[in-house]
């Protein structure tokens, strides 16, 4: 297929729609107390029911809220909205009220679509204020008595079935519309680690862009009907984009329950591709970990041998004639039965929205479970490079896609260039000139190239760097990287800008929160790993998870380095 002739990424449903059998299943939610199941047929359907009502409160250009859970409805609303002229504006469902006022502030949406009585809950205030918001359309039906919601105008609601319900017998189905791979497909607010959100403006060339190169590094993985399980979300422009990377290649889509029912999710869609963020699998080694160490006797010689000799193949140094046939007998004892754990049917995970510790890295590929790392942001559309299975690097972030052009700036930060480089900030004119100069998008992020084979290689985030107050530049991620793949530690944030020495907030594992001498040892072992300047002088233990709900983590699970500093700063400055 080349996506270098579609315009839209609507143009590119009904390409794959008219191939499929409008028969087969391309959506499936599993939830058990609303399970939703789509073909292709039925969304085609439904997205040109749903795109005829927007399109009557809409005009070309003007925005739609969109706020779900992951769900099929989510991806027909998105595509309809497209269809329709709009462009859509996802926001996450953990955001609270005054996160979705200062969206529906900046954005002015004509369109709200929302899933649910909760997340209508949160909105119905705001709504209820702007009279720029014409119509609200909820996917689950709204029980106003239930929640006490004061709805100013009921006309204003109307939800999904009602409007899948009736016939298209009087739409002409019109596919064409004026949209060019330059316009406005979303506008993707930021995660805000440092501030307000920011909404970039990501075009439909842009995330076609992105396809093109996400299909070549999955080529060699997927067979003639690929199955992909969502569980980040979509609202994220990894998986937003990932949802249109599924379109291109005709998978099956499951849509995960929730993140405690992940691991039941899996063993019932069986995919063959997964695409999660580095919190996700740094759990997992941690959980894996656990389970291998308390293996003994053969079992222990099995595992140990499953991951020096997957070390081995995984950096391609050679293997004698034994270690080869022990390498083939773990694969069949160790790796098989790991994979199964995984639905039996997983091809690669992969790994972006953040730096994938090399040790974790190396374990998963090690383990029978190639782990692909790729780099990209928002602004970027939103992926940049990732690795290939063939050539599977860890410590880097593979080479750049196809049309991407990247380069090392003087100062060591990775600059982008190409159709997948964002058209702006939304109304942030200042904003979007400061961060791309003559075409050129300044990442914030520092790395190297190398000039052998092209791979890029992350070494810092820019913004992120620690500069001691003798002068040094220290990166706190790869100290915290250390210390959270640690068993017993769970979350960490190494502080100290402009003071004499590091220190820590430490948030143990449930279970060793009253062993404060076994961390002290932990980190003792830690420091002797790090250079003189690198070493954790103090730390300070929590017994409260930095999480999404109390405002420490990003909705992709990134710490809030600026708000966990403020809710801590006593008890980090107690410790000089």
């Amino acid at each position: 297929m080349n996506l270098d002739k579609f315009n839209s990424l609507i143009e590119l449903f009904f390409y794959q729609a008219d191939k499929q059998n409008s028969d087969d299943v391309l959506l499936h939610w599993l939830n058990p107390n609303n399970k939703k199941i789509y073909t292709w047929g039925q969304a085609k359907k439904n997205i040109f029911k749903i795109s005829k009502k927007i399109k009557e409160y809409i005009k070309e250009g003007e925005r739609c809220l969109l706020v779900s859970e992951n769900r099929p409805e989510w991806f027909i609303s998105d595509l309809a909205i497209i269809l329709s002229g709009g462009i859509t504006v996802p926001a996450y469902t953990t955001y609270t009220e005054d996160d979705y006022r200062y969206l529906i502030e900046d954005c002015e949406p004509s369109v709200v679509i929302v899933s649910n009585n909760d997340m209508l809950k949160k909105l119905n205030k705001i709504i209820n204020e702007k009279n720029f918001i014409k119509k609200i359309i909820t996917f689950d039906k709204v029980d106003i008595a239930i929640n006490n919601l004061e709805i100013k105008n009921k006309e204003q609601y109307i939800d999904f079935d009602s409007i899948i319900k009736n016939d298209l017998s009087d739409t002409t189905e019109i596919q064409e519309n004026n949209l060019k791979r330059s316009s406005p497909a979303c506008i993707i607010y930021t995660s805000g680690t440092g501030g307000n959100p920011k909404g970039v403006i990501l075009s439909h060339g842009g995330i076609l862009n992105n396809i093109e190169g996400a299909c070549e590094i999955l080529k060699p993985l997927i067979d003639e009907k690929p199955v992909f399980l969502t569980w980040l979300p979509l609202s994220h422009s990894y998986e937003h984009c990932v949802q249109f990377v599924q379109l291109a290649v005709g998978a099956k889509v499951f849509y995960a329950e929730k993140i405690e029912k992940l691991l039941e999710n899996i063993s019932e869609a069986k995919p063959t591709i997964m695409t999660a963020v580095p919190r996700f699998y740094q759990n997992l080694y941690n959980k894996i970990n656990l389970n291998l160490k308390k293996q003994t006797g053969f079992k222990s010689k099995l595992i140990d041998a499953t991951i020096r000799l997957g070390k081995k193949r995984l950096l391609g140094k050679k293997m004698t004639f034994f270690e080869k046939l022990i390498d083939s007998l773990v694969d069949l004892l160790v790796r098989k039965k790991i994979k199964k754990q995984f639905g039996g049917n997983l091809k690669a995970f992969v790994s972006g929205g953040g730096a994938l510790d090399r040790e974790i890295g190396e374990f998963l590929n090690s383990i029978g479970l190639p782990t692909l790392q790729g780099y990209g942001l928002t602004e970027t559309s939103p992926v940049v490079s990732c690795n290939p299975i063939h050539k599977i690097k860890v410590e880097t972030v593979g080479p750049p896609f196809k049309g991407n052009q990247v380069k090392i700036a003087d100062d060591g930060e990775i600059l982008v260039k190409g159709e997948n480089v964002m058209l702006g900030y939304w109304n942030k004119k200042e904003e979007t000139e400061k961060i791309i100069i003559n075409g050129w998008l300044h990442t914030g992020d520092i790395g190297e190239i190398n000039p052998e084979d092209g791979y890029l290689k992350i070494t810092d985030r820019k913004k992120d760097i620690i500069v001691s107050a003798g002068g040094d530049n220290i990166s706190p991620a790869k100290i915290e990287n250390m210390i959270t793949n640690e068993l017993e530690i769970d979350q960490c944030m190494v502080y100290g800008d402009k003071k004499n020495y590091l220190v820590a907030l430490i948030v143990p594992n449930k279970e060793f929160l009253k062993e404060k001498e076994k961390i002290n040892k932990i980190m003792e072992n830690i420091n002797k790993k790090l250079t003189l300047v690198e070493k954790i002088k103090k730390i300070h233990l929590i017994d409260e998870n930095f999480s999404i709900e109390n405002g420490l983590l990003t909705p992709t699970m990134k710490v809030k380095r600026k708000k966990v500093t403020e809710k801590y700063k006593k008890q980090l400055e107690k410790l000089y």
